[in-house]
């Protein structure tokens, strides 16, 4: 068994705050379809949507480092998740 000691903040919150704005990036259409169809049409704008994966990005980077900083904190008390990895074929 492998364990996970520590992640590095940064580069994994950078990884994961650009899959968080891609995932904004395909849900914007969904999001705009249903703005469309609101019956308030007073809510979410396009220029809103359009920000989306941005916010998302962001989001995901900031709460991803919060969460590797409080993973590796913890693991250093308890040890870290321990995993099992085949060999390459």
């Amino acid at each position: 068994m492998a364990q996970i000691r520590r992640f590095g903040v940064g580069q994994t919150a950078k990884v994961v705050g650009v899959l968080y704005a891609l995932t904004g990036v395909v849900l914007v259409p969904f999001v705009l379809i249903a703005a469309m169809y609101s019956p308030n049409k007073s809510g979410l704008g396009p220029g809103v949507a359009l920000l989306l994966p941005i916010i998302y990005g962001v989001a995901g980077f900031i709460l991803t480092a919060i969460g590797c900083a409080i993973y590796n904190f913890v693991a250093g008390l308890v040890g870290g998740i321990e995993v099992e990895l085949d060999a390459p074929r």
